[in-house]
């Protein structure tokens, strides 16, 4: 976590205090969302509902997920490696427990099944506050950037998840299924758990690691013959150093050999190590008469 995420994380935590802090108060938040559900803006401009029907299904957990999750799967597959789809694993978990939480515990209404004009419908049986769809649109689109390699693709995939993550919240204000102030805190929702990455990647490591080896014990792969503690050290060398060094140990035992003889003493020039004796002649060649060793 660098100072400058850690900063971000806390501004974006306050945030969010101050948004839920100013719907509970039924402050002039809560007045803009009146404003905005009874403008009816899908009354307003009835041509784009048709296509924001299903623009906003880009930030449905679903389609999303099966999206993002089968171009991760690619990029495990290509660098050899989990972390991409063990990441996104973990942000979607992270998304579920927060969100579902908030969402369950400040039960909130949305605008078409609100009770009285002016009030901030909370702790009600409803479940939309903060946007989901919102905060699924800045996680599963955000992810990308997050595991960009290059700072050219992190910044156009920052930019392609920033314009999904606006276009969607603002969908839903559009089609009147969130007030403005769910969409406000779902952006700060996604935000947090982009920014909380950090923190969860050793266990990721971890993770993955199991994985990897549950899988090679399962499919029979064999471990790398140099595998095992690094500081294990075989006292055999291996063999391309064996032949190594036995092909330098026979240069320098010829070496120390004088020129006339072999190892052992024998001369040099003579059968098997023995001296030819005159009467043994090879069959076929005339003898010749034996020299002695000493007149070399």
């Amino acid at each position: 976590m660098s100072r400058t995420r850690m900063l971000l994380l806390w501004a974006t935590l306050g945030f969010y205090a101050a948004i839920v802090a100013a719907v509970w108060a039924t402050t002039w938040l809560v007045d803009l969302d009146w404003q905005v559900m009874l403008f009816r803006p899908y009354k307003q401009w009835p041509g784009m509902h048709a296509f924001l029907d299903y623009f906003v299904v880009l930030g449905q957990r679903g389609p999303t997920a099966v999206l993002i999750a089968a171009w991760l799967g690619w990029r495990c597959w290509r660098q050899r490696t989990l972390r991409p789809l063990l990441v996104m694993g973990c942000a979607l978990l992270m998304l579920n427990l927060s969100v579902g939480a908030a969402k369950l515990g400040m039960g909130r209404e949305g605008p078409h099944y609100a009770n009285v004009i002016g009030s901030n419908e909370m702790w009600l049986t409803g479940d939309i506050f903060p946007s989901g769809h919102t905060a699924n649109a800045v996680v599963t689109w955000g992810i990308l950037a997050y595991l960009a390699t290059t700072p050219t693709a992190r910044r156009t995939l920052s930019v392609i998840a920033a314009v999904f993550a606006l276009g969607v919240g603002t969908t839903t204000v559009y089609l009147g299924t969130h007030w403005v102030s769910d969409v406000l805190l779902g952006w700060a929702a996604g935000l947090l758990v982009l920014l909380a990455l950090p923190w969860c990647e050793p266990l990721i490591a971890v993770v993955e690691r199991h994985v990897l080896a549950l899988r090679d014990r399962l499919f029979g792969v064999p471990a790398p013959a140099d595998a095992g503690p690094a500081f294990e050290v075989s006292a055999r060398p291996r063999p391309a150093t064996a032949a190594r060094a036995a092909e330098e140990q026979r240069s320098r035992a010829e070496a120390a050999v004088p020129s006339g003889t072999w190892p052992g003493g024998a001369a040099r020039g003579t059968a098997g190590g023995r001296l030819r004796q005159p009467g043994h002649s090879h069959p076929g060649r005339p003898e010749r008469p034996a020299r002695s060793v000493s007149s070399r």
